[in-house]
Parts: structure tokens; sequence; C-alpha cells
């Protein structure tokens, strides 16, 4: 058994932007059930959401950042038995917003985000010694550089391993090199084997260079970002430092996704009787406004509108789809770009194409259960988990074969392409319409995508394999 602390910006149910919040919510109980002794640290935001009473378990923990010091107090509350810890500083994390506001990110993001790694370790010498500290993207990518550098020779931390998941390498936490008196860093760290990046401080870099083992959630975006294409400008920089770095597939938590019990959708079902899906199909299509055609196959998108998943695609061949027996339901947020087109199709053919600009939860859950297809065209993808819930609602896949998609979407539970072009896509659509014209060899697709396992059982497995090799 290995003692395992988790640090990360975020984790659900407590305080969530995108998918590092699932897995942070999900992989550590995982690892409990695995025989793992896991706790998780999280900064207190403004607003985060505790499913019990908090108890508190230090006041005025010491957390030093360079010339600052922040009064911070930590509370700790139970989730599905795992200890999380809550970071609750007014100064860092009193305001609204996780990572910015209206006007953009937080100027003291820096600061910000150097405090959680502090905290994190001064947690490990009075509440909790792990033998792994497990950092989770650039936000606590400081971690190992503190650890390394201005905690050396500590004997708190002595035999204390590091490793840290990149759960997107498009995402680093870059900051001007004159910041670094400001973390508390010297030149020890500031170099080109550090986390120094053309003279900036590049946190994520860092956190490469310091940690002990890297992952990622894929096993093939572990491979990709190693090349131009994906590395971010840090591709040669993780060849240099391949042998530590692997890849771990993200699992999901069929206890929330799952079509023969989630609360969210309107009628229950299951791969011995799929006759619920087709009632969640006409509740989602009178839900969205569309005509009640439930022979027309429905594509379903649910997603961030960001420049990495693909959607200038979808731009491009807008008039062909349109001109194809579908209809398509889209929900999600993000560049005004995106949000822009969306509406457009919707307000140009509100016969096949409806749009909801936010984040709702319980309408993700029905466009899983009532689309017949999930398009996810993304430039890269790490792992991606709307795949992986489309599979086990029988919602089949298309998407571009890239990062954890490909590993995760097969021949016979989806359809892929592979370059990254309008036509590519286009050839994909027309591929799964052809297929769905046969509803008999449809349903035993259907149900093939429905008997795949993706749980968190088989990923924490990896995980504690890992742990214990680092352990040694």
């Amino acid at each position: 058994m290995s003692r395992v602390l988790m640090v990360a910006s975020e984790a659900a149910p407590f305080c969530k932007t995108g998918g590092l919040a699932d897995v942070m919510g999900a992989l550590p109980p995982a690892l409990r059930q695995a025989g793992e002794d896991v706790a998780v640290v999280l900064p207190g935001y403004t607003g985060i959401k505790l499913p019990a009473p908090a108890r508190e378990v230090w006041r005025d923990l010491p957390v030093r950042v360079g010339p600052h010091r922040f009064r911070t107090d930590v509370y700790e509350v139970q989730q599905r038995e795992v200890p999380y810890y809550i970071v609750d500083s007014p100064a860092l994390y009193g305001r609204p917003g996780i990572y910015g506001d209206a006007s953009g990110d937080f100027i003291d993001n820096h600061i910000r985000f150097a405090a959680l790694s502090i905290a994190a370790l001064q947690i490990v010498r009075f509440l909790f010694r792990p033998d792994v500290i497990h950092c989770h993207d650039w936000q606590a990518s400081l971690t190992p550089v503190y650890l390394r550098s201005v905690f050396d020779g500590d004997p708190t931390f002595l035999g204390i391993r590091t490793l840290l998941t990149i759960h997107n390498l498009g995402y680093q936490g870059r900051f001007g090199g004159w910041f670094l008196s400001e973390l508390g860093l010297g030149l020890d760290v500031f170099h080109r084997d550090g986390l120094e990046y053309f003279g900036d401080i590049d946190f994520l870099k860092g956190g490469i260079a310091y940690s002990d083992a890297v992952n990622t959630v894929s096993p093939n975006y572990a491979r990709e970002i190693q090349t131009p294409e994906f590395g971010f400008g840090l591709d040669g920089f993780l060849r240099s430092r391949a042998a530590k770095v692997t890849g771990i597939l993200n699992g999901v938590d069929y206890s929330e996704w799952s079509p023969e019990s989630d609360p969210h959708i309107p009628s229950h079902y299951s791969a011995a009787d799929l006759s619920g899906k087709r009632e969640c199909k006409r509740a989602l299509l009178e839900e969205m406004g569309l005509p009640l055609n439930l022979d027309r196959p429905l594509i379903g998108i649910v997603s961030r509108f960001a420049f990495q998943k693909g959607f200038d695609l979808v731009e491009e061949i807008a008039a062909e789809l349109a001109a194809e027996d579908l209809a398509l339901v889209v929900l999600g947020s993000g560049e005004p770009r995106f949000e822009q087109s969306f509406r457009h199709f919707a307000s140009t053919r509100p016969d096949r194409f409806a749009v909801r600009i936010g984040y709702d939860e319980g309408l993700s859950h029905r466009i899983e259960a009532g689309s017949d297809m999930f398009l996810m065209p993304s430039r890269y993808e790490p792992c991606g988990l709307n795949q992986i819930y489309s599979l086990r609602y029988g919602t089949v896949p298309i998407v571009r074969a890239t990062g954890g998609l490909d590993d995760t979407i097969e021949e016979g539970t989806g359809f892929k392409f592979w370059d990254y072009a309008g036509w590519a896509l286009l050839g994909a659509v027309r591929a799964a319409l052809e297929a769905y014209a046969n509803q008999l060899r449809w349903r035993e697709m259907v149900r093939r995508c429905m008997a795949k396992d993706f749980s968190w059982n088989v990923s924490a497995e990896a995980y504690k394999a890992l742990f214990a090799r680092l352990s040694r």
C-alpha cells in the first residue's frame, strides 16, 4: 500500500471547469478501493461546494511565497471515504472564478498556485506524510520544484517521491521570468533543464524537470506530446526525458454515467433492452425544439468551444451537413467565434440544428442518452471522456484518431478519421450515416459499444503499480 497526496486546482463535486475535476473526483476513491491511502489538496475557492460539514484541521498554516505571507486555514471534508484538504485563504481564493473572470485570467495566478504547492508541502509536514506526492497539471507543478530546491535537505521530506500527471500540455502556466524572486525561487532552477522557457517561467516544464515520473492521461498522448505537432514547444524536452514519461488512460465513473440508473434521463435502458433509448431520443428532440423524426439520425455534441476541439472543421462542412438527412444537437460554451457559428447554424436551419449555449449537467446526460452518434473532431485530445460516456450509452462516437480518442475507439465501436480536414470529417460522418441505415447491424454496434469497460478500477490498478515502483 502506498500513501499518496494529490494536489490539484479542481475536483468534482467541489469545483469544476473541465475533465480534470472529473478525474480528481473519481480517481482518489477508486485508488482507495484498490487499497491505497489517498488524500487530496484543493484551493478553497469562493462558492466551493462542500458535500458535508467541513472540519477545521489547521488554523493559520504557514504559507510563504517569496516575500508574501498568506493567512491560510485548512479544512478537511470526507468525500467517498477520501479526505480532501481545502486550503482556505481569502486573499488567494476568495473571489469569483477559479482561474479568472470576465476580464481574463487573474494577474496573480502565478502566486495563487505557487501558494497551493507550498500549502501542500506544509500539509505534508503537519497533517499527511505520503510516500508519493501526485501533482496534476501546471497549477500543481511547482510542488516538485519547491521540494527539490527550497525544501531540499529538510528531513521532513526525505524519501518522498513525486509524480506529475499532464492532463493537457496546451496549458503550461507561463509567466515572465521577472517573477522568479516573487515566487521565492532562485537561478538554481531557472535554466534550460529547469523551469526556464525562453526567458519565461514555465510551471509545467518545471514540474516535468523535477518530478520523479511523468504520465499523461492516455498512452497515445504520451507519445504524441513528444512530437512537434503536439508538443507545444516542449517536445524536445520531453523526448530527452522519455524514460520517465508514460500514459495511463483515464477511466469514467459509471455510478454517474450509466443509462441503467442515470437520474437525468427520462427513460432508463440497457444493452438487453434498448427501447428506453428511443424514448430518450424523443424527449431530447422535444427539449431542443427539433422535429420529432425518430428515424432521422441524431448527432450530439457536448464540449467546450475551443480551438482544440476541432469545430473549425464543423464550420468548414456546415453546408454539406445540412444537406444530409441528419439532425444535430449542441451544448457548450467558450470561444465567441464558435458560439456564434453554432447559433448561426441553428438560426438558418432550425429544423436540423439546435444549440444551447452554456453548461447544463442534466442536458449533457440527456444528449448522451438521446443521440444516435456523438461527434468529437478534436485537433488533439489528451484522453477525452465524452466518447467513453457515449460508448456506455450506446451513442456511437465519430472521432478524430488522436490521443485518447484513438486509444478508446476501435473498429466496430465507432468511426474515426485521421487527417485534420473537413473532407475527412465529412467522410466519417457519411460512413456513420450509411451504417445507421442498416438498423439490425447498427443495434449490434450499439451493444458492442455498451459492452466496453473503461471503469476507474482498471486505471487505478495502473496508478497503484506506478506508485509502488516510485516508492521502492
